[in-house]
């Protein structure tokens, strides 16, 4: 079985067939998904999906590009709050996107610190969202406890050597997305041959960033199993080990999940 460590089950592409979507990832072997909050504005509608399907976990935070809007109720009593909800397993996501820069990097970062403070409060993991920030997403780790007491995930890792490397040395974990399964992805997957198996977690980022052979779709918690088996031919191992392995990871990290009951291997 597999866990979808990232999807965003509350966004519109799904809001027509949600129900056959969770199907879909049951009969693919997806035991758990994990909806991802990018707005704590929007926080109500994605604790009612985790609470309507068993398989179904969030998180609660905001995304780098909404840094600024959601700056007024972005707070370390918020995010904690929220928190206790038992269907709440990590904070976020949060982290910098130099990329698009839809939010002032300052207020990035405030933001980012601020996830940062809650997680050590509350001891959930981060889920860390960088693009071409990746000096900046090490140093704010690191000053805000990274590998001493902070701990988390560097979601759909599509970074450089140096960030993964630090990543590690801090015992983050890195999760891996679609992305990999690209022909132009030979740089990453050369970073995930160096990336030790008790490291990796697979998600899909859902509704984006769909794998091969289904690229050019919209992507759902169903196909991480094409990712997972990508990675496994990376990795050298076969899909039930990186299956079994990813999840063992995923469970070690996200600890406020209940283990799922074995279900069936899923299908490459």
């Amino acid at each position: 079985m597999l866990i979808d460590s990232h999807c965003h089950l509350d966004f519109p592409d799904f809001a027509e067939e949600r129900d056959e979507v969770i199907a879909r990832a049951r009969r693919a072997g997806v035991a758990r998904m994990v909806t991802i909050s990018t707005r704590i504005s929007r926080f109500d509608q994605i604790r009612e999906i985790a609470e309507a399907y068993d398989e179904v976990y969030c998180t609660v935070g905001v995304h780098p590009h909404q840094a600024a809007e959601e700056q007024a109720v972005t707070s370390v009593e918020r995010l904690v709050e929220l928190s206790r909800h038992p269907k709440v397993v990590g904070i976020g996501e949060s982290g910098l996107d130099y990329f698009y820069d839809n939010s002032p990097r300052d207020i990035q970062q405030a933001g980012f610190r601020i996830h940062a403070q809650a997680c050590r409060e509350t001891d959930l993991p981060i889920v860390v969202h960088t693009r071409d920030a990746d000096e900046d997403t090490a140093r704010i780790l690191k000053e805000e406890g990274a590998g001493q007491g902070l701990r988390g995930v560097l979601h759909c890792f599509s970074s450089g050597r140096a960030l993964a490397e630090q990543a590690l040395e801090f015992g983050f974990y890195i999760s891996l997305s679609g992305i990999v399964t690209f022909k132009r992805s030979e740089e990453l997957r050369d970073i995930v041959r160096s990336v030790p198996l008790d490291r990796i977690l697979v998600e899909t980022d859902a509704p984006f960033l769909a794998p091969m052979p289904k690229r050019g779709k919209r992507n759902e918690p169903a196909f991480v199993a094409h990712t997972a088996a990508a990675v496994a031919e990376v990795k050298g191992v076969g899909p039930e080990e990186l299956a079994a392995r990813t999840t063992e990871n995923f469970l070690r990290l996200f600890n406020r999940m209940p283990a799922p009951a074995a279900g069936p291997t899923p299908a490459p």
